[in-house]
């Protein structure tokens, strides 16, 4: 497995509030892998989202599915704070910012 098939399953996880996958919000920091172990590091848009717990889970759940050979880790991080300068042209397009 390598970080592009990982952040092609993480594409799959869908901030349920906005209707964006993680990747394009900019979510995720950081991806590691090998054989054995993969291991995400990501943030939400703000550490009152509600929905922190449940966007983690979703997560962890594609990347076992994906991977059931592999360990997954998925760390919540704040820093550096989100922002929105950090989604993708497609994300801001859906917003309607672009």
């Amino acid at each position: 497995m390598n970080s592009e098939q990982i952040y092609d399953i993480l594409r799959q996880v869908i901030d349920p509030e906005i209707g964006i996958n993680v990747v394009d919000l900019g979510l995720v920091y950081d991806v590691e892998s090998d054989d054995q172990h993969i291991a995400v590091d990501m943030t939400m848009t703000t550490a009152a989202c509600p929905l922190g717990a449940y966007i983690t889970n979703q997560a962890q759940i594609f990347l076992q599915r994906a991977f059931p050979e592999a360990e997954v880790t998925v760390n919540l991080v704040w820093e550096p704070a989100w922002n929105p300068e950090m989604m993708t042209d497609a994300a801001k397009k859906q917003l309607g910012w672009l």
